[in-house]
């Protein structure tokens, strides 16, 4: 068993989470574990945990278990650090969904020392009600918001964002938000705003490698593009 309490047979002694690492010790009926791993959030805390517990039940030795889970650089387009030596943090995550837009921003507001940029769409041909309260959650749970395309499919983008454009104009002002529906130019402007402390999230399309338009697929990757956008600022 695992959770928070010494009550399970897995429970963090301490763990630091920070916006780009995050240092655990464990206790586990094998080992106390000291872990630095390249994964962040407090949900991952529990991932884990689950994950040593899975190992362990296999009987694999625990300096094994320490030396994957170090060098563990997560999982594609879930809460996906990109990182290239800049002194703010860029994640890359699959939140499409109300539910999963206000987790991701509630998680990335903990670890973040200064402001919090996200950038997001909604994708076409799907239900229209959630637009507007993905704008609202957006607009409450971070500093900045850059609005644009996700998978429009045979939607027109500018109508997608139209349709968004109410619930973030509820809780921000003009100056803290803009419209850009080429997804490249939304990260490229968001990594060029972002300053030593902050965190940009990139949400919606996560692992995915293509952009839906007009029924088309073509390619795109929001982590490849953010990794551009890092190293050309």
């Amino acid at each position: 068993t695992y959770g928070e309490s010494k009550d399970y047979d897995i429970y963090p002694i301490s763990f630091d989470v920070q916006a780009k690492q995050m240092a655990l010790k464990l206790h586990t009926p094998a080992c106390e574990m000291d872990l630095v791993l390249k994964i962040t959030g407090e949900f991952n805390v529990y991932n884990v945990m689950s994950a040593v517990g899975a190992m362990l039940a296999e009987k694999i030795d625990p300096k094994i278990i320490m030396d994957v889970l170090d060098g563990f650089d997560g999982v594609p387009g879930r809460f996906q650090l990109v990182e290239a030596g800049q002194p703010y943090t860029v994640i890359v995550d699959y939140a499409h969904t109300p539910d999963g837009l206000e987790n991701v921003l509630k998680t990335a507001r903990g670890i973040t020392r200064g402001k919090l940029w996200v950038v997001f769409g909604c994708g076409g041909d799907r239900d229209r009600t959630k637009r507007p309260i993905m704008g609202e959650i957006s607009a409450k749970l971070s500093d900045y918001c850059i609005v644009t395309s996700d998978n429009p499919r045979t939607e027109d983008p500018e109508k997608i964002i139209a349709d968004i454009l109410p619930g973030v104009k509820k809780y921000m002002a003009p100056n803290r938000y803009k419209v850009l529906s080429d997804r490249r130019e939304a990260i490229i402007a968001a990594v060029g705003m972002a300053q030593s402390g902050d965190i940009v999230l990139i949400a919606g399309k996560g692992h995915e490698d293509y952009q839906e338009i007009n029924g088309v697929k073509h390619h795109f990757n929001d982590y490849e593009e953010a990794l551009k956008a890092i190293e050309v600022k």
